[in-house]
């Protein structure tokens, strides 16, 4: 997915062959998502780039899942790499059809196995772009579930945030092997060293010292 030039430079040349407007892959071409509401459209057209600006969002949504606000934040944070311009990552999207929506950039799967049973379960994958709240929202049921999996007892190397970051990133099945003392790959470690030099900024966003 990285890096950031590459993926302008691609979503550039989508834009130039299809329209805008095109759904996701998959998503019939005559039913568009719901509209977001007036308050979600401000916060994904916003000139701020600081994934801070999400910080009650990451509050509130982080408390109904039961898990840490500031890791949330963190993981905005990592996630942050692509400009998360709804009309960009749908032309993305079209080039790469496996590619992650909206600002915690959450893959269709994962999404959809997320939502299940949840206060968002009506809702759709492709609607993440244009709605933060709902990919934060998302993204934090995912860490509750997450954490769920993790092993009870796990070696010294990595906090339990750490480690929930590494499975965010690597999936499930990894992170139960870095648990177990396993050495993350070049891109994950790249992951919790971006993950570490976040961590204090977004701390301080959610209110934590």
């Amino acid at each position: 997915m990285r890096p950031y030039l590459v993926f302008a430079a691609a979503c550039a040349l989508a834009l130039a062959g299809c329209s805008a407007a095109t759904p996701g892959s998959g998503a019939p071409t005559t039913s568009a998502a719901p509209p977001p509401s007036p308050s979600d459209t401000a916060s994904a057209s916003t000139g701020n780039p600081d994934p801070a600006k999400f910080a009650p969002q990451v509050v509130a949504r982080a408390r109904e899942a039961g898990v840490d606000p500031q890791l949330v934040l963190a993981i905005l944070y990592n996630e942050d790499y692509k400009p998360h311009d709804p009309q960009l990552e749908r032309a993305w999207q079209n080039l790469k059809p496996d590619a992650a929506f909206g600002v915690a950039n959450m893959h269709r799967a994962t999404f959809d196995e997320t939502r299940r049973g949840r206060p968002f379960a009506s809702r759709q994958w492709t609607e993440l772009p244009d709605d933060p709240d709902l990919a934060i929202e998302a993204e934090a049921w995912y860490l509750h579930d997450l954490t769920a999996q993790l092993p009870a007892k796990h070696s010294g190397q990595y906090t339990t945030d750490e480690l929930l970051a590494l499975g965010y990133n690597a999936g499930p099945g990894n992170m139960k092997a870095f648990a177990r003392g396993t050495k993350p790959g070049a891109q994950a470690q790249t992951y919790l060293v971006d993950l570490r030099a976040a961590w204090a900024k977004a701390g301080a966003a959610v209110g934590k010292r």
